[in-house]
């Protein structure tokens, strides 16, 4: 999967390396603000007491 990806990225090796960093940045900023904070409260970790009967 990288090495496809890096074939289809164009310009030289230098621009290719600025391209692939800005796309992984990109992921993961897009990761960050609009996933996980979309996600966290479909998690259970924030019930985190134990109730005991």
């Amino acid at each position: 999967m990288y090495g496809w990806i890096w074939r289809h990225l164009p310009g030289p090796v230098g621009a290719k390396l600025v391209l692939a960093i800005v796309l992984v940045a990109a992921v993961v900023a897009v990761l960050l603000f609009v996933v996980f904070p979309w996600l966290d409260p479909k998690l259970p970790f924030n019930q985190v007491s134990v109730t005991g009967g």
